[in-house]
């Protein structure tokens, strides 16, 4: 098992402003990245938080990401949009995205907008929070341009990416409802987090390089690789399958065909749709229906072992809270392999363990 770090909210965020400057960003990049990788670490998505900081130095030294790249609209047809992310920080790319989206849906009461070539743009979910904080409902299918990780229902290797899912639906008075997963049972970076703590996945989210079940997060991480299974069998494929036809071939013209192991890319398409629901219908009975039908379900009596019932966003916003007192837990290896990171991107490994309060 791996040494656990637990870093101070306040030490981890200076110490990665500092690692992500060395990817020469101009400071607003730097500050958008940083808060949404450190988010993901609060609301529990290890896999889409500061750990993905390696695969993003990888990613730019082989000429792949491209720091402060602007987003490029390629289509403008009002309340239908095509974008191109320019393989910039998608963090970044995905804001802007956002905020033209929303601005489109205020303006036609929905939008359509279909973002290709956007480099990693991080938990899906956090711009289905930005959606709802405009008061939008969102919809988002999201395809991956990365190393291959996900078998199909049926196959025996892996064919795509984890290609998440996200839907948002605001509603006042109460945090709003963020359905985000990955079509995977797991997402990728679970098992990287896994592999690095030492630990196993649950049976039923992987086989290994000949096909068969195992629970050795490794396979997904070094090679030789197996693959990753999608949730629910033939239904979580066929989202998937959605996902890469709507985020990949129409959002971006670009789909995962490829098996080189060797590129560290990771690109995004994603085909959002945003809509204005004070445009579509009566807002204050929507969200009284809505309401009535979320305290229908908790009222359900809790099962033992998966109880009580939760909604959609419930955990993150635990973890959060949690987190944002307690401080960040962050592995050992996943520190060490981003102290490497910033090495390779001319940042003092001792600065950075000085920034989050740790020995050299």
């Amino acid at each position: 098992m791996s040494d656990e770090l637990l870093i101070p909210l306040p030490r981890l965020l200076q110490a990665m402003r500092l690692l992500v400057r060395g990817f020469g960003s101009r400071e607003a990049e730097v500050e958008a990245v940083v808060q949404r990788l450190v988010e993901a670490n609060l609301t529990g998505h290890d896999s889409h938080g500061i750990g993905m900081l390696p695969r993003y130095a990888a990613s730019f030294l082989e000429g792949s990401l491209q720091p402060n790249a602007e987003l490029g609209v390629l289509m403008d047809a009002g309340a239908l949009l095509r974008l191109d992310g320019h393989a910039g920080f998608g963090q970044v790319i995905g804001e802007q995205a956002m905020a033209l989206g929303i601005e489109r849906a205020r303006a036609h009461g929905s939008c359509i907008l279909a973002l290709g070539n956007a480099h990693h743009l991080g938990r899906i979910g956090a711009w289905a929070e930005v959606a709802a904080a405009a008061g939008m409902v969102s919809m988002h299918f999201v395809n991956v341009i990365s190393r291959v990780i996900v078998a199909p229902h049926g196959g025996a290797d892996a064919r795509f990416g984890t290609n998440p899912f996200c839907a948002g639906v605001p509603l006042a008075g109460r945090a709003p409802v963020i359905l985000d997963f990955a079509t995977s049972v797991i997402a990728q970076g679970k098992t990287r987090v896994a592999h690095n703590k030492g630990e196993t996945v649950a049976p039923g989210c992987l086989i290994d390089d000949q096909g068969l079940p195992t629970q050795d997060p490794r396979y997904s991480v070094v090679p030789p690789f197996g693959a990753l299974l999608t949730f629910g069998g033939h239904k979580g494929w066929g989202l998937a399958l959605m996902c890469e036809l709507l985020g990949g071939a129409l959002a971006s013209g670009m789909t995962q065909r490829e098996t080189d192991a060797g590129k560290k890319r990771v690109l995004n398409g994603m085909f959002s749709i945003l809509v204005d629901p004070e445009r579509l219908a009566d807002r204050a009975a929507f969200e009284a229906e809505a309401l009535a039908f979320l305290a229908w379900a908790r009222a359900s009596p809790a099962r033992e072992a998966d109880g009580p019932v939760q909604i959609a966003g419930d955990a993150e916003r635990a973890w959060r809270a949690r987190r944002s007192a307690e401080g960040v837990p962050v592995d050992a290896t996943t520190w060490a392999e981003i102290l490497a990171a910033a090495a390779s991107l001319g940042v003092a490994p001792a600065a950075v363990n000085a920034a989050a309060g740790l020995p050299a």
